[in-house]
């Protein structure tokens, strides 16, 4: 029994000693944790001090310079981290402590917000091409940067507003919207107050300045928050104005400004944090809007054929600007701006292609209830073909328009009743044998079928003419005129060859039928063989006397002399040709019955010599109607 009684012993003491331990260390913990809260307490008081003091002091902290900003950073993120320790504690007071941090971050975050703001603002830069960067962007070469100082403002301006389709892949234009200096304290601030969670807050902040500086950039270039409204009634000289302003600063806007102002977020706030892309568009969209509903207005209004030349450029921009937006506007806060920018875009495509082919029935349509004086170029084919000249300034643009077109509607355009169909049949006969370039071929066919409808309009204008001599003048004046366009410009790489062939054919053929038309019946009376037929001739007499023919002669040439010097051939060269052509059927014929009968008819009746028949030719088709009255008896 005695020594089952000693075991027990031993037993009860071991088990003592253990639980002595134990409470020991217990006792030791509770001590090391009291230490360690005292340790928050008193790091709280200090940081808590440290940022409430700053409140207090109205003066902006990094006004005193980075290392003074640093410190306040360096107070906000201990509490920040002193804030993780403590919470979650069931410590009555820990809680009281942890609101307390609460407020003291809170107070921290309202400063940290006006700071933000303060450098924002006041180390934003003015909008300076010359003292830009650049990145140089060369296939398979990599990335350059540098200056574009160096380049000077010209040599800027042309790398901004050149060719789109070099320029993207030769160099991009950043310009520093805000102090460099500053970039390094503005993204240590948006880090410490994100990572506090108030990113919403940071983001604001950011956005309402960027705003005001994108605003003033537009103020800038004096664009005006204007309706669909307003523009719809904008005369034609106001919208000219405005879309030319419209294009210049979409330009910038896009290919320089919205990428400084994309960098800049990246810088702040990280390329690959998704809330500098989300101050980018909230900071652009409005602005981006704004000019994308003048576009939309623009190819809502009615289709008149002055404005193409603008709604072409406007669409070429957007196209040209496209891979710009999609890289601008990737990912899900700036969808709705990429979705409406390719609707715009498309808009304007329809309103530029509908109007092209408004342009195409307005030529049929235009109808002269008088002969346009003298025989000259007609103001609406000066008009046509100036206005082709100028299409060819967009001839992938349009030729792509049109290609789209086609795919879907028939190309001739239905001529009015008094439109001569023949002409359009040939034209369309030389489209399909014409060697025009391949790459422009929805155009080359467009632009046929327009000189084809111009051409049979201009036969209707000219039975106006009630003299058959000036109908050939005015179709070989206004044929030239179309042939001479074609061949001294662009227009000839659409139109061919052929076509020009066809059509330097077709005026000399008016040259000709002119020519039989004015000359032959004045000439007649210098035949030996039959009687004049001309203005002032005999009606029945077959034997005219040498005398009776010169009469007749001279009669008839002071009658063409008189009409025809009235006339008007404004190309040089087309004049000098036709005087010359008109100078040796005269002259030839004159000369020959002159030699003949010049010895049996006497001075009274030989008005003129060949030479002043020569020189009177040189009057021919200036303009100016001039009578010879009696300048030239002998």
């Amino acid at each position: 029994m005695g020594e089952f009684e000693v075991d027990g012993e031993e037993k009860l003491i071991v088990a003592a000693e253990y639980l002595i331990k134990e409470l020991r260390s217990v006792i030791s913990e509770d001590r090391d944790e009291e230490d360690e809260i005292d340790e928050v307490e008193q790091r709280l008081n200090v940081v808590s001090e440290k940022i409430m003091t700053r409140d207090v002091d109205e003066s902006m902290i990094w006004d005193f310079g980075s290392d003074e900003g640093n410190l306040y950073l360096d107070a906000v993120n201990e509490l920040r981290s002193l804030i993780d320790r403590i919470d979650g504690s069931s410590n009555g007071t820990e809680k009281l402590s942890l609101r307390k941090a609460h407020d003291v971050l809170q107070t921290a975050m309202a400063r940290l917000e006006e700071e933000f703001k303060h450098l924002l603002v006041e180390n934003r830069l003015p909008f300076e091409l010359e003292h830009s960067s650049f990145r140089s962007i060369e296939a398979d070469h990599g990335v350059e940067e540098g200056s574009v100082a160096s380049f000077g403002a010209a040599s800027t301006e042309d790398l901004i507003l050149g060719s789109s389709n070099s320029r993207r892949n030769s160099v991009e234009i950043v310009v520093d919207l805000i102090n460099p200096d500053v970039i390094s304290d503005l993204k240590n601030i948006a880090d410490t107050m994100i990572a506090s969670g108030y990113d919403r807050e940071c983001i604001q902040v950011c956005t309402m300045v960027r705003k005001d500086a994108l605003d003033e950039f537009l103020y800038n270039y004096e664009v005006e928050k204007l309706s669909i409204e307003d523009v719809l009634k904008m005369d034609w000289a106001t919208l000219n104005t405005n879309i030319k302003k419209w294009v210049r600063v979409m330009r910038k806007l896009v290919q320089i400004y919205l990428l400084s102002e994309k960098s800049l977020g990246n810088q702040i706030f990280g390329e690959l944090n998704e809330i500098g892309l989300i101050c980018f568009v909230d900071t652009v969209k409005a602005p981006m809007m704004l000019l994308l509903n003048f576009g939309e207005a623009v190819s809502l209004g009615p289709r008149q054929p002055e404005k193409l030349l603008r709604i072409l450029e406007m669409y070429e921009l957007a196209s040209e600007l496209l891979p710009e937006i999609d890289a601008l506007f990737t990912d899900h806060p700036g969808s709705s701006v990429k979705s409406e920018y390719r609707e715009v875009m498309r808009r304007l495509g329809d309103c530029a292609r509908a109007t092209f082919l408004e342009f195409k029935s307005k030529i049929a349509s235009d109808v002269s209830s008088h002969p346009f004086p003298g025989g000259a170029i007609h103001p609406l084919t000066n008009y046509v073909m100036n206005y082709l000249m100028a299409l060819t300034d967009y001839s992938y643009t349009l030729n792509s328009l049109l290609m789209e077109h086609d795919d879907v509607e028939d190309l001739t355009i239905p001529p009015s009743p008094d439109i001569i169909n023949p002409v359009m049949v040939e034209e369309e006969s030389t489209y399909e044998n014409s060697s025009s370039p391949e790459k422009f071929l929805a155009m080359t066919r467009h632009f046929y079928t327009i000189t084809s409808v111009l051409e049979a309009n201009l036969q209707e204008k000219s039975k106006l003419y009630r003299d058959v001599s000036l109908r050939h003048i005015f179709l070989l004046n206004n044929i030239h005129y179309m042939s001479r366009k074609v061949l001294k410009s662009e227009l000839r790489h659409i139109f061919g060859d052929k076509w020009n062939r066809k059509h330097t054919w077709k005026f000399q053929q008016q040259a000709t039928e002119y020519e039989r038309a004015t000359w032959l019946p004045v000439l007649s009376f210098l035949k030996e063989d039959s009687s004049g037929s001309g203005s002032g001739s005999g009606s029945g007499s077959r034997n005219l006397r040498p005398r009776e023919r010169f009469q007749g002669f001279n009669t008839a040439f002071e009658e063409v002399y008189k009409t025809q010097t009235g006339w008007l051939i404004s190309d040089e060269s087309l004049r000098e040709d036709v005087r010359t052509k008109a100078s040796m059927w005269v002259i030839q014929a004159y000369w020959t019955f002159y030699s003949r009968h010049k010895n049996s008819v006497g001075d009274r009746y030989i008005k003129y010599s060949t030479d002043d028949l020569e020189k009177l030719l040189l009057d021919l088709f200036a303009g100016s109607s001039k009578s010879l009255n009696n300048s030239y008896r002998r």
